[in-house]
């Protein structure tokens, strides 16, 4: 097989020895690739026996190919690094220090110039932050024989947000449920990682009961499953539902409160038509302005009932297919069973004596 200097191939890992990986090239021959190209900083590996790779050629050593996945310090020569340049070959450069426009970048023995704009991609950071840092670049420019080399970091962060996205966009499909964790919290939702994507969960997909305040309900860290609702790669957004994964109380609300159902609810909105009230979480009756009494015409009843009062009401009507309930005011369970206690004679509560006007009559 022959390959130019930087060259770029892709391959399977043959298997793995303690300092070296070994390639698949053809039934007779294998290439090597420096385990370091394969493990994390805690000495971990990234790929496997098996798996697929994409690698470089960047010479041969002792009769064999020699590979790397990314050229750095310790194999670039100009004559390799002019190779990178020409096929499109990622570099690892080291960011010496803050210059003029942008940073004096080390690859290999060469010295490159990285322009503040092609520096990182998106993250806010300040310039020193970057400075004696080894990262990834790729040669734009390649003049007077490598003593001007023009580098670029944010081409290659671009090309792996655009992978990890495309690989993102095949997971995070709308119906799919994941497990998300809370990162912050505005006045319209929340923000929730997602396998590594920030999503939004609006608050109206918060709960199945209303929330006013998101921090009542959610704090940062929180970790739960979430429905994926909608997907817009075009402009990288994700919704998600909270909500969606709750049972809904609709579900068995006629089976739960029939007609005639006496329940002591909390007034959770009033408008101009009638109170709001809640049977449950994610349940609300409405009790309607005809059915108040000693309500004139104009009346403002806002002013008259508050959110967070409590209400006895009868239920009138539950339509599960419109997802209302029609509701009354009544007396309350405890009156009812205290004015049943007294019918049987069993009021201890309360004495009263049918025969006290009669006797008040012939004082």
């Amino acid at each position: 097989m022959y390959l130019e200097p930087g060259q770029k191939i892709s391959t399977t890992i043959i298997s793995i020895s303690k300092d070296s990986v070994f390639l698949d090239l053809s039934a007779k021959s294998e290439g090597i690739l420096p385990i370091s190209d394969i493990q994390n900083e805690d000495g971990t590996l990234t790929a496997h026996e098996g798996d697929s790779i994409e690698v470089y050629f960047i010479g041969t050593k002792d009769g064999e190919m020699v590979f790397t996945t990314r050229i750095s310090g310790d194999n670039a020569d100009l004559a390799l690094l002019e190779n990178a340049y020409k096929h499109g070959t990622p570099v690892e450069g080291h960011v010496e220090k803050e210059i003029k426009g942008g940073f004096e970048v080390t690859v290999g023995a060469a010295r490159a110039f990285c322009p503040f704009s092609q520096m990182g991609y998106r993250e806010k950071k300040e310039p020193k932050e970057y400075v004696g840092k080894s990262l990834p670049f790729r040669i734009v420019e390649f003049k007077e024989e490598g003593r001007n080399l023009l580098v670029s970091n944010r081409v290659i962060r671009e090309e792996e947000h655009q992978l990890e996205l495309k690989k993102l966009e095949g997971e995070l499909v709308p119906g799919a449920k994941f497990m998300a964790k809370v990162v912050s919290l505005q006045n319209f939702g929340a923000f929730v990682e997602v396998n590594g994507f920030k999503a939004l969960l609006p608050i109206s997909e918060v709960s199945r009961e209303r929330v006013a305040d998101i921090a009542d309900v959610l704090a940062v860290g929180d970790e739960f499953e979430v429905l994926v609702l909608k997907a817009d790669w075009d402009h990288e957004r994700i919704s998600v539902s909270r909500k969606a994964l709750l049972a809904d109380p609709w579900d068995s609300a006629a089976e739960k409160y029939p007609e005639g159902t006496k329940i002591t609810g909390k007034i959770v909105r009033v408008s101009n038509f009638g109170i709001f009230i809640e049977l449950e979480s994610g349940l609300d009756g409405l009790v309607h302005i005809s059915e108040l009494e000693n309500i004139r015409p104009g009346t403002n009843i806002q002013k008259l009932y508050k959110i967070g009062d409590k209400m006895s009401v009868t239920v009138k009507e539950v339509n599960q297919a419109a997802r209302r309930i029609s509701l009354k005011p009544s007396s309350s369970k405890e009156q009812d069973q205290e004015a049943a206690k007294y019918m049987q004679g069993q009021s201890d509560t309360e004495t009263y004596n049918p025969f006290a006007l009669l006797l008040k009559k012939k004082k």
